[in-house]
C-alpha cells in the first residue's frame, strides 16, 4: 500500500495500517526526542506519547504539511511539555568542578541528572544527511560533546537548532510547528549558533574518525581493551592526551589531565582488585568499549559503558557510564 492508502486505512481505524505507516518514522523520531531530551529512556516515553497523540488525531491531519513534518511537530511538543517538568541533563563535566583522585568516589546522584548514552545500533541505517540545508550530520548530532551542548539552550532554542540545522526543515515549517514567526525562528537559531558553538570542539568526532580509518580505530580500541584487561594504568595513561578528562555518571565525579586520571583510575578501577573483560561497541558515533567485571560468584556482569572521545589517535574524553538501568 501507498502512504495514502495507510493514511486513509488508517484513519478508517485500521490500527496495523497506522503501525506500518508510522514504522519507519519510528527510529528518526527516538533520535530527534533523544537530542531533545538527553535520554534514551525519556525519548522512548516521548517517541510513544507521540504517536499516541498522533493516531488519536490522525482525522484531523489534512495533509497540509507532510506526514514526516507533523510527526515531528508533534514529537518536538510532546518534549518541549517534557523539559517544563524536570531539570535539564548534562555531563559531569558540566556539573561541578573536578575531583582530587586521591579522594573516593562521589555518591551516585539521581539518573535523571545525567545524560545518557546512545547505542549506535537505534541510529536508522538509511538516515543519511538530512538535506542539502543541514548544518550537522546524523551521527554528528548524537555525539556526547553536542547532546551536551544542546542541554544548554534554552528549550525552544534546541527545538529550532536541531529542526532547522539537523533535519533540514524550512524557517517556514519550523515556525508552524512552533506556532511563533520565522523572523523569531532566525533569531533564536542565531543565539542558539552562539551558544553551541561556543561548546563544541573541531574537529567533529566524525571527521576524527575518517582521518583515522578503519586499522587506525582498530589499533586504538585494541590497545585500549588490553591495557584494561590486565589492569595497565599506565598504558591507559599513555593513550591519553594531557589534558584529558574522565567522568563516571551516575556520581558527580570527574579528573581533569592525565596525571589525575591516571591516579584516579589506579586507586579505583584499575587498581587490580578487579577482573575485566572488555568488549568493543560504538555508542553517540563514537568509539566505546563495554566493561563487564567479574563478581565474587565468578559471574562476569555488566560495569560500565566507556564512550571515547578522541583528539587525533589519543583519547581525550572518557565518559564511563556506570551500569545502572543502562
Amino acid at each position: 500500500m501507498t502512504e495514502s492508502e495507510l493514511l486513509d486505512a488508517a484513519v478508517a481505524g485500521n490500527e496495523s495500517a497506522y503501525a506500518e505507516l508510522v514504522g519507519s518514522y519510528r527510529r528518526q523520531l527516538h533520535a530527534h526526542c533523544y537530542r531533545m531530551l538527553g535520554s534514551v529512556h525519556d525519548a522512548e516515553d516521548a517517541v510513544q506519547e507521540t504517536l499516541l497523540r498522533a493516531w488519536r488525531s490522525l482525522s484531523s491531519f489534512q495533509g497540509r504539511s507532510s506526514l514526516r513534518s507533523w510527526l515531528y511537530t508533534i514529537a518536538t511538543n510532546v518534549c518541549l511539555r517534557a523539559i517544563e517538568r524536570r531539570p535539564g541533563r548534562v555531563l559531569p563535566v558540566g556539573y561541578g568542578p573536578p575531583a582530587d583522585p586521591h579522594g573516593p568516589l562521589g555518591e551516585p546522584l539521581v539518573e535523571s541528572t545525567w545524560i545518557e548514552p546512545y547505542p549506535d545500533e537505534r541510529l536508522d541505517p538509511d538516515d543519511g544527511p538530512a538535506g542539502p540545508e543541514a548544518r550537522y550530520e546524523q551521527r554528528e548530532s548524537i555525539e556526547l560533546a553536542f547532546i551536551a551542548a544542546l542541554q544548554h539552550l534554552p528549550a525552544r532554542q534546541r527545538a529550532v537548532l536541531i529542526l532547522r540545522d539537523v533535519l533540514s526543515f524550512s524557517g517556514a515549517e519550523v515556525a508552524a510547528a512552533l506556532e511563533t514567526t520565522p523572523a523569531s525562528v532566525y533569531s533564536m537559531l542565531q543565539r542558539a549558533h552562539q551558544t553551541v558553538e561556543q561548546r563544541i570542539p573541531e574537529p567533529s568526532q566524525q571527521a576524527t574518525l575518517r582521518s583515522l580509518g578503519d586499522e587506525g580505530l582498530r589499533a586504538i580500541v585494541d590497545r585500549y581493551v588490553r591495557a584494561w584487561e590486565r589492569n595497565d594504568v599506565e598504558a591507559i595513561a599513555a593513550m591519553l592526551t594531557e589534558s584529558a578528562t574522565i567522568a563516571m555518571p551516575p556520581t558527580a565525579t570527574w579528573y581533569r589531565g592525565r596525571c589525575a586520571a591516571a591516579t584516579g583510575l589506579g586507586g579505583l578501577a584499575l587498581s587490580g582488585r578487579m577482573t575485566w573483560r572488555v568488549t568493543p561497541t560504538r555508542a553517540n558515533g563514537q568509539l566505546a568499549v563495554m566493561a563487564h567485571s567479574r563478581d565474587p560468584g565468578g559471574t562476569f556482569v555488566p560495569n560500565h559503558l566507556a564512550v571515547l572521545t578522541l583528539r587525533g589517535s589519543l583519547i581525550d574524553e572518557i565518559n564511563f557510564f556506570l551500569t545502572t538501568s543502562h
